[in-house]
């Protein structure tokens, strides 16, 4: 069911009408008999009804397995920071040997 808005072009008067989309539009007023067109509104959006939604409701079912297996964000810069670094054994100098 769809709420439409009319306005009559005779007397003025703005009304709502609950109709199913498939019905035909309204063509008289209920106040005065004239002719109505029917408005052109940007809709109400999406209504939530009922005891509540949750994230969690339309998560996948691996969606837990998935997040433990990948690593943090901040262990993968952890890994990459130790890595960048160059291992102790090349950072001596290496001893000059005579020729």
């Amino acid at each position: 069911m769809a709420t439409y808005e009319y306005k009559c072009t005779k007397c003025g008067d703005v009304f709502e009408a609950t109709q199913k989309m498939s019905d035909d539009p309204l063509t008289k007023c209920p106040k005065c008999d004239g002719p109505v067109e029917r408005l052109i509104s940007g809709g109400t959006g999406l209504i939530f009804k009922g005891s509540g939604f949750y994230i969690t409701d339309y998560k996948k079912a691996g969606a837990k397995k998935d997040a433990e297996k990948e690593p943090s964000k901040k262990e993968t810069k952890e890994k990459t920071d130790s890595s960048a670094k160059p291992p102790a054994e090349a950072a001596k100098p290496k001893p000059k040997t005579s020729e």
